[in-house]
């Protein structure tokens, strides 16, 4: 008999269905598993490349863009989008994905943001905008232009806007687009702020390559720039030409200018880009009328930065400004200014001919450059000054060594003054850069040149048969006139001078004349000439006048010395014939009295006596004779006898008249002793 069956067994049907059920999670969980696996897989390889895109392609964020927007848009199961970057003011498009060419040209002009619209909430600092139909929010407000056009042109209905944002700063928005109503999931949400993260790191790469990039192309630009100024040291021209190609080069300029302020005008040293009329036009001084940019920096503005200058109606009456546009196609125009201590040196200008404006950066870059456009002038003009003062100091020391040489002549030349003319008009023809030169004295009624010096023989012989009377007819008779240096910088132009061959036969052009002057009085004068038109310099002028001055010195030292000399000649024998007369026998001693009279002969044939006392003399000689004789009134008798014959001997002296000396020992020397004697007794 069998056992009845046990109730407590599991139902074999119900555990199978229990064990195909719970196989059916498992392999539900195992499919959604793989899918997230997948779906993993699939995000880290889009990582992955995107990543490789921002490695491979530094700075260049065109390559990044599209392969996140590929990635994105695969993997979010978008229909199209885009990525775009906010300036501030509009969304710009950068890189797009699928967009219809209808919608593309719509948003290729920008999106302005407008109140309520998704762009609007980025600005606003919103995490994310996901409209899930946006054919109805375009019904309910048909005053949005970006919400008609994206379901008109662009068969947009869910649409979703993730924000690129680096420290809460607004970059951009990337978009994802679907052409049925079908929401985003999270997940598929999260994924595309992912992506634009990686979209952040990507442009704060590129940022930190390009200004890392652009930082070093500005210090090469730099380096070059100083290497231009320290090998063109005072010469501008070629720094300026450096500046420029760099500066605009680096701004993105496509052409400008560098000028210089003088005083009120303007005026273009450099140029680069511009067209060659308006090139012409900016090279010439002229005076920037009011309103216009560069009046404008005269002000003390900072800088001038116009977006588009063709629609300025302040600067349309510019002729220069008017012609930059009609000429050049200039739209956007920045001028930044060269200064030092406030004052206005020059400016430098950047023009584009599209309207955009220069960048913070840029115009931080061309200010740079001002700057170091100020230092290269300021350099310029502290070497010009160190070059001046040292050709000073050189022509200082040649004008000294000049004066040192001629009063080296003088103090050889004592007595002998052509030596040191002739010095002193070599000296001026060749430190004054003349072709010829003389220095004139008195002759008669007019100056005749005493000493003369030129390079060609021609001048010299046309200098050296010349006259100069007191008149206006020549330079140096307007000089002996004015007892001052006159100056003609051409002859050929002066209706007075009147020097016959002066221009034809000597071809002389320009003339200087200086004086010697004396008590106020001119003794003389220095002649310059030169071959072509020009002036003398206040420094040459003031050289002859020096040179003048020493010729003063050394003729009046000549004529010192000679008289110096004769005055002692003249003391000299008159103690020769004291001596003698001092050494002599008295009165009626013939034999002595010869011999007096042969040694007064002899003193008077070796010392040429003249200008002496002879009052003196006689006066001496009879004190002499009065001691020495025994009858001192036959002496007394006799010298006024001798006195008396003075006058009577005169005839035999010649027709010039004799020196009171001269006759005196003339006198003694022929005197008939005997016969005074007799007279003397007489009386």
């Amino acid at each position: 008999m069998s056992s009845p069956p046990d109730n407590t067994l599991p139902d074999p049907d119900q555990t199978m269905a229990d064990l195909l059920r719970e196989l059916a999670a498992r392999a539900a969980e195992r499919d959604e598993a793989r899918t997230e696996r997948d779906e993993a897989l699939a995000r880290e390889t889009a990582i992955a490349e995107v990543l490789q895109a921002i490695d491979s392609s530094p700075g260049d964020l065109a390559p990044v863009f599209k392969a996140i927007l590929e990635k994105a848009h695969a993997l979010c199961e978008a229909s199209f989008g885009g990525l775009m970057i906010y300036d501030g003011e509009r969304f710009r498009s950068v890189a797009q994905q699928g967009v219809p060419e209808a919608f593309q040209e719509f948003i290729g002009k920008g999106i302005l943001p407008a109140f309520g619209d998704p762009f609007s909430a980025m600005v606003a600092g919103a995490p994310l905008s996901h409209i899930h139909d946006l054919a109805a929010v375009a019904a309910e407000h048909p005053g949005n232009p970006l919400a008609r056009a994206a379901v008109d042109l662009g068969g947009i209905r869910t649409f979703l806007v993730v924000p690129l944002r680096r420290d809460n700063a607004l970059l951009g928005v990337i978009t994802a687009y679907r052409q049925e109503v079908r929401p985003f999931s999270d997940k598929q949400i999260a994924l595309l702020q992912n992506f634009a993260v990686q979209a952040v790191i990507a442009m704060e790469n590129a940022r930190l390559l390009t200004e890392t990039r652009e930082a070093l192309e500005q210090q090469t630009a730099t380096a070059e720039v100083l290497q231009v100024i320290n090998s063109s040291p005072g010469d501008l021209t070629p720094v300026f030409d450096a500046i420029l190609e760099k500066a605009h080069t680096l701004c993105g300029a496509d052409h400008g200018t560098l000028s210089i302020a003088d005083g009120q005008y303007i005026r273009a040293v450099a140029t680069h880009g511009i067209p060659d009329a308006y090139a012409q036009l900016v090279r010439q001084p002229y005076q920037p009328p009011e309103g216009t940019p560069i009046a404008r920096l005269v002000r003390g503005e900072r800088i001038v930065h116009l977006a588009d200058a063709a629609a300025e109606d302040n600067y349309r009456n510019a002729r220069t400004l008017r012609r930059l546009i009609e000429i050049g196609g200039v739209r956007t125009i920045l001028l930044v200014p060269l200064r030092k201590d406030g004052q206005l040196l020059g400016v430098i200008t950047a023009f584009r001919q599209e309207v955009r404006l220069f960048s913070d950066r840029e115009i931080a870059l061309l200010q740079n450059f001002a700057a170091q456009a100020v230092i290269a002038m300021e350099n310029a003009r502290l070497l010009g000054d160190l070059r001046e003062r040292t050709e000073d100091l050189q022509q200082s020391l040649q004008y000294q060594t000049a004066a040192s040489d001629v009063l080296k002549v003088i103090s050889r030349s004592t007595f002998d003054l052509q030596p040191v003319l002739d010095t002193l008009v070599e000296s001026a023809v060749r430190l004054c850069a003349a072709d010829f030169g003389h220095l004139s004295l008195p002759s008669a009624d007019v100056f005749r040149p005493a000493a003369t010096f030129a390079f060609s023989p021609d001048s010299d012989a046309f200098v050296r048969g010349v006259s100069f009377g007191r008149d206006r007819g020549t330079v140096v008779g307007r000089a002996m006139l004015e007892s001052r240096p006159v100056f003609v910088g051409d002859i050929a132009d002066d209706p007075d001078y009147n020097l016959t061959g002066a221009v034809s036969v000597a071809r002389i052009r320009a003339v200087l004349g200086v004086p010697l002057l004396r008590d106020g009085e001119a003794i003389g004068v220095f002649g310059l000439g030169r071959l072509q038109p020009g002036a003398f310099t206040d420094r040459q002028v003031e050289l002859v006048q020096t040179f003048a001055d020493q010729a003063v010195i050394a003729m009046e030292n000549a004529r010192l010395l000679t008289e110096t000399r004769e005055a002692l000649e003249q003391q000299t024998a008159t103690a020769e014939v004291l001596q003698v007369i001092n050494s002599s026998p008295g009165s009626g001693d013939r034999q002595g009295v010869q011999a007096l009279r042969g040694d007064l002969c002899e003193i008077s044939d070796r010392a040429g006596l003249r200008k002496t006392n002879s009052k003196r003399v006689l006066r001496i000689a009879r004190r002499s004779f009065l001691g020495m004789t025994p009858d001192g009134f036959n002496f007394l008798t006799s010298t006024r006898l001798l006195q008396r014959r003075l006058c009577a001997t005169r005839p035999a002296f010649g027709s010039a008249k004799p020196n009171r000396p001269q006759i005196l020992v003339g006198v003694v020397a022929r005197a008939d002793l005997p016969a005074m004697d007799v007279r003397a007794q007489r009386h």
